[in-house]
């Protein structure tokens, strides 16, 4: 059990941000606060969209829990000030962050290591035309999924179910990333796997299958409303939960990933085969958000989960010279 917050210092709850996902971070980073001064840390909130990063130094800050999602929070670049300004914070370091974020990049280095993961095709702002539309659809099959490169909380994604619905999700798309994912679509269960922990410490919190009102898991559905069903534990055939958390891990040490995560993923419902989707690498801390739902499977509270978090706060490169890993 991690001890009671006096041993942290002054604590700064990142939150808010830049992001198109600003408003689900304001959720995240409240319910994080209010957690932690729960549990007796001296935590107070700090928007990076309003004030300046050196104020964390100017300010006395000793570590950061960031709560900010998408781009300017999980994508390398907080992570990169708060290196220059000595302040160790939660999650990834930058490379990882900045790998994780980019759904082709994972993808890359998942596919080099022989991890599964579906077919893709990249498009960059531009190549949108007619024929580059219909070679894409006919390399990867319909349906297909279309969705920004960068961008997290299921936003502009679409289904793609024929010809003529493509030439619109490339461009809704494209109104958020200048880099478009057409990724072959799995039909079967999605689930997605936390994990807590650095290295080979790091351990996967249990599956949960996530069953979204006619497969639509968007954003509106993720953050706002209750008709999602949520199983966990799981109800994957015996054996088939192991392996997934298994799988889990490796991908999320082969990208570097540290402090905690969670990773999607698709299980093909003829071959039972899972394919990894994407790894978060700032996940969600709102009343619907899974991370702590998991932890609760297990007996872990949510006050208690933001305090082992927050312990695990380090840096890519401590000014002791010892790695964080």
């Amino acid at each position: 059990m991690v001890q009671q917050g006096v041993q942290f210092g002054k604590v700064a709850v990142l939150m808010g941000g830049l992001s198109a996902e600003r408003e689900v971070s304001l959720m995240s980073g409240q319910g994080v606060l209010a957690a932690l001064r729960a549990r007796g840390v001296d935590a107070h909130a700090f928007d990076p969209a309003s004030q300046p990063m050196d104020a964390l130094k100017s300010e006395g800050f000793q570590r950061c829990f960031i709560a900010l999602h998408g781009r300017y929070g999980e994508d390398g670049t907080v992570q990169g000030a708060l290196e220059l300004l000595g302040i160790p914070y939660t999650g990834s370091g930058v490379m990882a962050s900045a790998m994780a974020i980019d759904k082709v990049m994972t993808k890359r280095v998942w596919l080099a290591e022989g991890l599964p993961t579906p077919r893709y095709a990249l498009l960059h702002r531009g190549e949108g035309s007619p024929e580059r539309l219909r070679g894409v659809v006919d390399d990867l099959g319909l349906p297909l999924i279309v969705k920004p490169v960068r961008e997290g909380s299921s936003l502009g994604v679409t289904k793609v179910v024929d010809h003529a619905g493509m030439t619109q999700a490339v461009a809704s798309a494209a109104e958020l990333d200048a880099d478009v994912l057409c990724e072959q679509f799995v039909a079967g269960d999605e689930v997605t796997v936390p994990v807590l922990g650095s290295g080979r410490q790091a351990r996967a919190l249990p599956v949960i299958h996530i069953v979204a009102p006619e497969g639509q898991y968007d954003y509106q559905n993720k953050y706002f409303t209750d008709v999602t069903e949520y199983r966990v534990p799981c109800d994957l055939p015996p054996g088939e939960e192991a392996a997934i958390q298994t799988l889990v891990l490796q991908a999320y040490r082969v990208l570097g990933c540290r402090g905690w995560g969670r990773a999607d993923v698709m299980i093909d419902a003829a071959t039972r085969r899972p394919s990894l989707l994407e790894i978060n690498t700032s996940p969600g801390m709102t009343s619907h958000s899974l991370v702590p739902m998991a932890a609760r499977a297990v007996g872990m509270s949510y006050e208690d989960l933001c305090l082992e978090l927050l312990a695990g706060a380090s840096l890519d490169y401590p000014s002791d010279g010892r790695s964080s890993a």
